[in-house]
């Protein structure tokens, strides 16, 4: 498919830089967000603003969802204002909310019903790679949905991998990255205050992390944000909440044991209960030092 109009709901900070990726390749896009400042972001980059979802599925073959969840999925999809009425007949909207397999599945079933087609694509990566263009996507539908968002999904990832032809594969897969990601901030957050802890010089503990067996990609992410004090969220801690608590609810149905995932759910449920559940997902760091009376740098202050 040629490059046309897409609609773009939900600007932060992954749906805004996925927009901007797609502005720079010749995309005619239209987002909607409640925030101001995301819209103003997007108009600056050269983006068209729509009022609301209905208006900016207006002319669109592909609308692009970018919001955390199946509720607000369902909110933009069939609730008052919905774009599942305005969309046109074979049409596609792709879904980058990360949730339980079912809803995906069902959310596919509804949109059929009136002719629309639906795509499974989370996504994977961080809000830099979202600007780039440089996302991992794991996207499962039917063909004729992968056919016309094709050229999209190339366009904002630096890997597309098709899944198969039910949705939910995606959502599935999605929740493994998820687990693992979990575990890994949960575990970069324990060795760095522990590092602390040891008065070891955590620069230092960093560059050798990054250089041996214990590295991982969120070692590597997150722990510069330990380092700078900065607990702005580019991930909050509260997307982990979530999305460890989904794994935990699949995990029980399936009646399997998911013992180290819960174990870093509970990290991110205290952060969050002690007031930084809208920080960086690193600020479990800040909430094993508090535990241990152990000294990390200071975070910035935030305006």
């Amino acid at each position: 498919m040629e490059n046309a109009k897409i609609a773009v709901i939900g600007l932060g900070s992954m749906g805004l830089g996925m927009a901007r990726s797609l502005l720079r390749r010749g995309w005619d896009v239209c987002g909607v967000d409640l925030s101001t400042e995301a819209r103003n972001a997007l108009a600056a980059a050269g983006g068209r603003i729509a009022e609301t979802p209905q208006a900016a599925v207006d002319g669109c073959q592909i609308v692009l969802s970018v919001v955390v969840n199946a509720q607000q999925t369902e909110t933009i999809l069939f609730g008052p204002g919905g774009v599942a009425a305005a969309m046109t007949q074979g049409s596609v909207f792709v879904s980058s909310a990360t949730m339980m397999p079912k809803a995906s599945r069902e959310f596919a079933d509804r949109l059929a019903s009136k002719g629309i087609l639906y795509l499974d694509a989370p996504i994977s990566g961080g809000a830099v790679k979202a600007d780039a263009g440089e996302l991992s996507v794991m996207a499962s539908g039917a063909p004729e949905a992968f056919d016309i968002a094709e050229k999209m999904l190339a366009d904002i990832a630096q890997k597309v991998f098709r899944l198969g032809d039910k949705p939910g594969v995606g959502a599935s897969v999605k929740m493994i990255n998820q687990l693992l990601a979990g575990v890994h901030i949960a575990a970069a957050c324990e060795a760095m205050a522990l590092a602390a802890k040891l008065d070891l010089d955590l620069p230092q503990v960093y560059e050798v992390i990054k250089g041996s067996a214990g590295n991982s990609w969120m070692f590597e992410n997150r722990v510069p944000h330990i380092l700078d004090g900065d607990y702005a969220p580019l991930s909050a801690v509260e997307i982990f909440v979530k999305d460890l608590g989904i794994i935990q609810d699949m995990a029980r149905a399936e009646r399997y044991p998911a013992p180290v995932a819960a174990a870093a759910l509970q990290m991110f449920l205290a952060t969050s209960g002690a007031g930084m559940g809208g920080d960086d997902d690193a600020s479990v760091a800040r909430l094993y030092a508090s535990l241990s009376d152990v000294d990390l740098p200071a975070p910035k202050a935030r305006g």
